[in-house]
């Protein structure tokens, strides 16, 4: 079958046109940061909710000793002072027994909550989407005995590998719904040239649930996000998704459709059809004056979260490599 043409013309979103870099945030000598999910707290503050983990345990870390921290800061572009760390692995048979990872912080009525991916042998497959949640966003927090996304047990699916890198999104409906990255077991394979797992399948569905409590009921026989209908082998995942005038907004990293350092931004009248996608954000050093390491994908975003303020969003947090440590840490743009 022919391929098609991944040199597509770029468009850019007024979204993009709004940024500028303000700076990182969350520098940490002894851990590589990443994930970081701000929400304004009702002290007036910034508390951002991150993943960590050890530098001994290099950037492949965020697989097997991912824990979940949380800073406070007066002013979203930090200082951050880091308060707790209220979410780690918690051993034994749990779903989330090593890793906690890629958190995002939302309010749902008088409780916070906060979604997040765990997994239960440091290895992918067995990634998994679950809720913790808490009446103050100091906690205590309470958090699910078993993932509230499970892969389909279809091996054929499209989403029958792993639950991964949760968005969520209160619909006007006062429905939740919660959107989720997955691949399918016969995409998952080991590339016997340089002995790593690949995959080539990461798209987007979504669950919805009448309440926290759940359950949380799949829309559709498949992905809702699907780009490979565009580009072949093209990829998307970490969205992040919100309703501002009326309109149903996403944002999320690009893989493949335009390159691997975008971002991409889309629209809905209705958070299930979405418009073919402009640029959301460019390569990092375009709005961050740094020495390139040659680090591996030390030139982009990755799992961009936003700050919103009255409904609207007012900065964009992400993960960036590099910095001061050589690691891994915060970046915040503001949007003008």
């Amino acid at each position: 079958m022919e391929q098609k043409e991944n040199k597509r013309p770029e468009v850019v979103s007024g979204f993009c046109e709004r940024l500028t870099g303000v700076g990182r945030i969350l520098e940490d000598p002894g851990h590589h940061v990443w994930g970081c999910s701000p929400i304004y707290g009702p002290d007036g503050k910034v508390h951002v909710f991150y993943s960590r983990w050890k530098n001994e345990a290099n950037h492949e870390g965020w697989l097997s000793v991912s824990e979940i921290a949380h800073a406070v800061a007066d002013d979203p572009a930090g200082p951050y002072e880091t308060v707790d760390v209220p979410i780690s692995g918690r051993g034994g048979d749990w779903w989330d027994s090593m890793t906690c990872h890629n958190p995002t912080i939302h309010q749902v009525g008088d409780q916070y909550v906060l979604f997040y991916m765990g997994n239960s042998d440091g290895q992918p497959g067995t990634k998994r989407v679950g809720m913790a949640t808490a009446d103050s966003l100091h906690g205590p927090w309470k958090r699910s005995d078993a993932p509230i996304i499970e892969p389909d047990p279809d091996p054929n699916a499209w989403n029958s590998m792993v639950t991964s890198n949760p968005a969520f999104l209160q619909h006007p409906n006062g429905e939740l719904w919660l959107y989720y990255k997955s691949w399918r077991i016969a995409d998952w394979e080991l590339d016997k040239a340089t002995n790593d797992w690949r995959n080539t399948n990461r798209q987007y569905g979504l669950t919805i649930a009448k309440d926290l409590n759940g359950p949380w009921v799949k829309q559709g026989d498949g992905p809702m996000i699907d780009l490979r209908k565009d580009v072949e082998n093209a990829q998307s995942e970490d969205a992040y998704i919100w309703v501002e005038d009326n309109t149903f907004k996403m944002i999320m990293r690009d893989m493949g459709f335009w390159n691997h350092e975008y971002g991409l931004y889309f629209e809905s009248d209705n958070g299930v059809d979405w418009s073919p996608p402009k640029i959301a954000f460019w390569d990092a050093f375009r709005y961050f004056d740094e020495p390139s390491t040659g680090a591996w994908g030390e030139g982009r975003f990755e799992r961009p979260q936003l700050l919103m303020r009255g409904g609207k969003p007012e900065y964009l947090f992400a993960a960036f490599r590099g910095g001061k440590y050589g690691t891994s840490s915060g970046a915040v743009l503001k949007l003008n």
